[in-house]
């Protein structure tokens, strides 16, 4: 089960108490206070890492606590600290604070760490207040408590290449030809619901991870269809490959399909408007020449990359992968 949004409880350590103790030593008279002080209590700490791909292990633990300080003792031992609590959660998740909504951090990179609640300081023990004035305190302190709050995690998929387009434009089947990924194919809409993923073969040891984005529809960044659950996901992608369909089955009007989807990336996000972008006239295979030409003639008045591809058949999909591959290591090569 895919699961991208969940809700957590996080409790740092608290800190252990500080103790109230004396020295007595033969040939030590009046040895005076040695209470210690107590221990630092753990922190709770976010790692991302490449071994998960969804939230899924948090519908069945929401509550994560690190261990407490440990108390003081005689002879000005001091406690010892908790241990940290280490949770791994998969790359690409953001961290919210529920009560304010503010975001504590985007995990985008393997082994990036961040603290989400820290532990609370140790008390100090009765040695530590012991003056000219007052040589014998019989006090100590109590342990800070440490943090505790609610949090939001949102996962958002990294991939280089999102697949999008009217639901049964044909994106499961382009991403089985791209890449290794085996996603359900059917002819009916709303066949994919959650994002998938694969990895695409660029050759000379270069790969890119390309999504399936679960098919958009009219109103769909306010909640239609599948709607905003999975639009979130194609804010990650650096390319999207628009498909639209041309075949007999598809849309009356292919430009006006095209158009539809991108004004849902529009309001959902404008910035994603900006988004390097290649359309792609699907089922070519069964493809109608006058849909294929109007889409055609579209793309080349707003000066859009177009190519026509075929999964079944196998037409322009080499084309699509090269093409891909030089955007996408041209624009790390820019980055570098």
């Amino acid at each position: 089960m895919f699961v991208d949004h969940v809700k957590v409880y996080v409790k740092a350590g608290d800190g252990g108490r500080g103790c109230v103790a004396f020295r007595r030593e033969k040939f030590v008279p009046r040895g005076g206070p040695s209470g210690g002080d107590g221990g630092r209590g753990g922190d709770v700490v976010f790692r991302a890492t490449p071994h998960l791909n969804t939230l899924l292990p948090f519908r069945y633990r929401q509550h994560f606590r690190a261990q407490r300080g440990g108390h003081g003792s005689g002879n000005r031992r001091t406690g010892k600290d908790g241990e940290n609590l280490v949770v791994e959660v998969p790359i690409g998740t953001q961290v919210y604070d529920e009560s304010s909504g503010k975001l504590l951090a985007d995990l985008v990179q393997a082994g990036q760490e961040v603290i989400v609640a820290r532990g609370g300081r140790g008390g100090r023990g009765n040695a530590a207040f012991a003056t000219p004035t007052q040589q014998a305190p019989r006090y100590a302190e109590e342990g800070r408590p440490g943090e505790e709050r609610c949090l939001i995690l949102d996962l958002k998929v990294l991939a280089d290449v999102g697949l999008i387009g009217y639901p049964n434009a044909g994106k499961s089947t382009m991403i089985s030809v791209l890449s290794a990924a085996h996603p359900k194919v059917a002819d009916y809409p709303f066949t994919t619901l959650t994002p998938q993923l694969g990895v695409m073969d660029c050759g000379e040891f270069r790969s890119l991870v390309v999504a399936d984005i679960p098919g958009l529809i009219e109103g769909a960044h306010a909640g239609s269809g599948l709607g905003d659950e999975f639009l979130r996901h194609v804010e990650r992608c650096r390319i999207l490959v628009h498909l639209v369909d041309v075949s007999a089955f598809g849309p009356p009007d292919p430009v006006t399909a095209f158009e539809k989807v991108n004004e849902e990336l529009g309001l959902y996000n404008p910035d994603l408007l900006k988004r390097l972008q290649i359309v792609a006239a699907t089922k070519m295979d069964v493809a109608e020449k006058e849909k294929v030409k109007r889409l055609e003639e579209y793309c080349s008045s707003r000066r859009l990359e177009f190519l026509a591809v075929s999964s079944v058949s196998g037409v322009g999909v080499d084309s699509l992968k090269r093409r891909l591959g030089e955007l996408c290591f041209q624009e790390a090569k820019d980055l570098t």
